[in-house]
C-alpha cells in the first residue's frame, strides 16, 4: 500500500513539477539617442510616451552659425571652380598659340623664333602649374562642402527605428554637445523577459529550452524559449540572469511589466528516478 502511494505521488510529481521564476518584460532594442553636433536645440518634435516611426525627425539644432560656414564653403568651391576654368582656358590658348607659331615659323628669323618659343614654353609651364594648383583647390573645397553636408545631417536627428520615446532630456534652447544623451527610444515590437535563476537551480535551465510565460496583470499566457543564460552571477544573491524570447501578441504588453517564467522539470525528475 505504501509502495502504491509512493508510486502515485511520484507519477503526480512528474506531471506537476516546475520551476517558477519571476522576471520583467524588457525591450531587446533600446536606443540611446546622442547629439552629434554642438549647438542649441531649435525644435523638439516628440514628448515622452509618443510613438515614433523610423526616419521621423526627433529634434533639430540651431543652424545660424552653421549656415554662415556652409555658405563660405560653397563660395570657396565656386571661386576655385572659376579659377580652374580660367587656367584651363589659358592652357588651351597657349597650346593653340604654340601650334600657330610652329606653323608660321618661316615668317620669323631663327633667333626670333627661338626666343618666342622659349617664352611660350615658360608661359605654358606656369599655366600648367597654376592649373594643377587650381585642381587641388577644387578638390579641397569639394571635401569641405561634403563635410558641411554631413554636419547638416547631424543638425536634424532622425529616429533609427520604430518605438516609443521613454525619456527626453532636452528642451528648446538647451545647449547640447557631441555624445550627450538626449533621448531614449524603446522598440515595442521586440520584447523579451529577463528573469533571475538561483545558482542551485541553474542545472534546470538550458539554452533553447521551451518554457511557459505569464504576465499576471494582463492574464496573458504564451510559450517561449530560453534565448540566453548570462554568464555573470550576482555575488550577493548567487543568481544568474536568463533571457526568454516570446512572440508578442498583445499590444498592451510594455517593458517593465512583472512576468513569470514556468520551467517544466518533468524530464529532470524522470531522469533522477531512472
Amino acid at each position: 500500500m505504501k509502495y502504491i502511494l509512493f508510486l502515485f505521488l511520484t507519477i503526480s510529481s512528474l506531471f506537476s513539477a516546475e520551476l517558477i521564476l519571476t522576471g520583467t518584460v524588457i525591450s531587446n532594442n533600446q536606443k540611446m539617442i546622442p547629439a552629434r553636433y554642438m549647438g542649441y536645440v531649435k525644435k523638439v518634435n516628440f514628448e515622452v510616451g509618443d510613438r515614433v516611426e523610423r526616419e521621423d525627425e526627433l529634434f533639430e539644432l540651431e543652424s545660424a552659425e552653421f549656415d554662415i560656414l556652409e555658405a563660405q564653403a560653397d563660395l570657396g568651391l565656386e571661386q576655385a571652380k572659376l579659377m580652374l576654368i580660367a587656367f584651363q582656358t589659358r592652357v588651351r590658348a597657349l597650346k593653340k598659340d604654340e601650334k600657330n607659331l610652329k606653323r608660321n615659323r618661316k615668317l620669323f628669323s631663327k633667333e626670333n623664333f627661338r626666343i618666342q618659343m622659349q617664352d611660350m614654353q615658360e608661359s605654358s609651364e606656369n599655366a600648367e602649374a597654376s592649373l594643377e594648383s587650381a585642381q587641388v583647390l577644387v578638390r579641397e573645397a569639394s571635401e569641405k562642402v561634403k563635410q558641411f553636408a554631413t554636419i547638416a545631417g547631424y543638425l536634424k536627428v532622425l529616429a533609427p527605428n520604430n518605438g516609443i520615446l521613454v525619456d527626453k532630456r532636452i528642451r528648446v534652447g538647451d545647449m547640447v554637445a557631441p555624445g550627450m544623451l538626449t533621448m531614449i527610444l524603446v522598440d515595442m515590437d521586440h520584447l523579451e523577459i529577463e528573469a533571475e535563476v538561483a545558482e542551485s537551480d541553474l542545472k534546470y535551465v538550458r539554452r533553447d529550452k521551451v518554457v511557459d510565460i505569464k504576465i499576471p496583470s494582463l492574464n496573458y499566457k504564451a510559450s517561449g524559449y530560453i534565448k540566453a543564460i548570462v554568464p555573470s552571477a550576482n555575488p550577493m544573491a548567487h543568481t544568474f540572469k536568463i533571457r526568454v524570447h516570446f512572440e508578442k501578441t498583445n499590444d498592451m504588453i510594455f517593458p517593465g511589466m512583472y512576468a513569470k517564467v514556468h520551467v517544466d522539470l518533468t524530464d529532470e525528475i524522470a531522469n533522477k528516478i531512472q
